[in-house]
């Protein structure tokens, strides 16, 4: 697994990033032909949550090998990964089925096996160039307040205190319980999913864009260079 991944500034078309898909794919779809989506030259970025809980969780290794389309690794795809290789006694399974993982265990152990390794080599962390700055992407939260000081520690510290940052990029709320505006330094904004919002909400430089496509709200699409929000943010109102 590489911890993080750098993409480039993209010279010919738009970058965008979508919140939580939880195997929602056909909505997906849609709101990238209402944005008129461009698969030639845009690009489409996920905060990770692509599986579970929505009809379509199997597709995800057709859209992974869109070569317009990245994701890092959130906590169900991070669930999936545990529970196939590091539960001995069910309890990792019992965990992920309860929170929409049963479409895995209905495949082959070769079916199985095949979702879990694509899924186990998706980053934790996304670092996209703009004509603007630099944007990062995570899950669900950056445990530092600067940016750079979150990828070394991802990239260089030893398993259990990567293991450690790693848990909270993927499972932390608490900047938005908090609402902690204080921001993330060293980059000019970061992307996050994670936590149900009802519409966008920026705290300081952190995006939250998870509006409950795959529950019944909508998906939300940020543009990376200008940021802009299709919906738009609203920093107040959000649920989770």
């Amino acid at each position: 697994m590489t911890q993080v991944r750098r993409f480039t500034i993209n010279t010919a078309g738009r970058d965008f990033a979508v919140g939580d898909i939880h195997g929602h794919f056909t909505r997906l779809q849609a709101a990238l032909d209402a944005v008129g989506f461009n698969p030639a030259t845009d690009r489409l970025f996920s905060v990770g949550d692509m599986v579970d809980r929505g009809p379509e969780s199997t597709d995800v290794d057709v859209w992974l090998a869109k070569p317009w389309f990245f994701a890092v690794q959130g906590n169900h795809e991070q669930m999936a990964v545990d529970a196939h290789r590091l539960s001995h006694n069910g309890r990792a399974i019992y965990i992920h089925m309860l929170n929409g993982g049963a479409w895995l265990y209905g495949l082959s152990s070769a079916e199985q096996a095949f979702y879990v390794d694509l899924l186990a080599e998706l980053p934790i962390a996304i670092e996209v160039m703009t004509p603007m700055g630099s944007v990062g992407i995570v899950h669900a939260d950056c445990p530092f307040d600067d940016w750079v000081q979150m990828l070394g520690a991802l990239e260089r510290e030893q398993d259990s205190m990567q293991r450690s940052v790693q848990t909270i990029c993927q499972w932390s709320r608490s900047r938005i319980t908090s609402e902690n505006s204080t921001g993330v330094s060293g980059i000019r904004a970061v992307i996050v999913g994670h936590t149900v919002v009802l519409q966008p909400a920026v705290l300081g430089n952190v995006y939250h864009i998870d509006t409950g496509g795959w529950m019944g709200g909508h998906f939300t699409l940020i543009d990376l260079a200008t940021l802009e929000c299709m919906p738009t943010v609203n920093p107040k109102l959000f649920s989770g």
